[in-house]
């Protein structure tokens, strides 16, 4: 039997990177005639707070609030450390990076509908089976978790799910509330 989700989820999109393989500021890139910011803003519409990493007076964006970077250049991991740290204790939150544009409102909806007492992370299978932890639900309880990962040199995410409770959702579950949810745009090419 399935919980209630959690409601309302808070929001937290990490906006802090470099954009190396873009080539330009892939947050203000355009995918039809939206950044790639605003749309996954647009997929969090009902979340409260809404938070975006990213360092100081880079984005502004309408009923989003800035979260300083707090280890500019560790990658989303310490993006989602940011955001988990600038919650209330025993809060939820739908963690993205900006650069999946494919998101929508129902995809998130279906990911709280598997929030369990006692987990800390509900995350998304892709189609071939891969954990997707770049757009999952995150409690703040793991924070402790991804704070001592970092001070050990660990960047990667998928490290922190080895060390907390973690539910998994099938892409059979989800793909049809984001037929594309997990194709980011790394390079120029990829807004086609």
């Amino acid at each position: 039997m399935r919980s209630p989700p959690p409601s309302p989820l808070a929001a937290v999109i990490t906006a802090g990177g470099a954009s190396r393989r873009f080539g330009s500021d892939k947050a203000l890139a355009r995918l039809d005639g939206q950044t790639l910011l605003e749309r996954v803003a647009l997929s969090l519409p009902a979340c409260s707070p809404r938070l975006i990493v990213t360092p100081p007076g880079k984005y502004v964006l309408g009923g989003w609030l800035p979260v300083p970077d707090t280890r500019p250049g560790e990658g989303p991991l310490a993006g989602l450390e940011a955001g988990l740290g600038a919650l209330d204790p025993g809060t939820w939150t739908a963690f993205s990076a900006v650069d999946l544009p494919h998101l929508t409102p129902e995809f998130w909806r279906r990911l709280a509908a598997f929030v369990r007492p006692g987990g800390q992370v509900v995350i998304g299978l892709s189609a071939d089976g891969r954990r997707q932890p770049l757009a999952a639900l995150y409690h703040t309880s793991a924070l402790g978790q991804v704070t001592a990962l970092l001070d050990a040199g660990e960047r990667r995410m998928l490290a922190l799910l080895e060390r907390v409770r973690v539910v998994e959702v099938s892409w059979a579950e989800l793909e049809e509330t984001a037929p594309r949810a997990y194709r980011n745009v790394n390079r120029q090419e990829d807004l086609g």
